[in-house]
């Protein structure tokens, strides 16, 4: 296990605003960051939507289902969904 942050794309969501006649899935960018005792992770494309849990399993169904009711709640409020636009890559340093 990595220690630090991680970046993964396991956040998904099957939006229709791109195209009204059939839904497109989305793959949203997540960092998750081991803490002392747990784990945390957000969303750099959805400003607010985080998670955590005390497993790195926990948290990433926990930001999976965090993903699903923020674009809930954005369309419930008639608010834009924002596209996925963050790209992740680990860099040799």
């Amino acid at each position: 296990m990595d220690e630090g942050a991680r970046c993964r794309d396991i956040g998904q969501h099957r939006e229709a605003s791109g195209n009204p006649e059939r839904g497109t899935l989305m793959r949203y960018a997540v960092v998750i960051e081991q803490a002392q005792g747990n784990y945390s992770a957000y969303v750099p494309d959805l400003p607010g939507c985080v998670a955590v849990g005390d497993t790195l399993d926990e948290v990433e169904q926990e930001i999976r289902d965090a993903i699903h009711l923020h674009i809930e709640g954005l369309k419930e409020d008639g608010l834009p969904v924002p596209p996925p636009t963050t790209l992740a890559e680990y860099v040799t340093a």
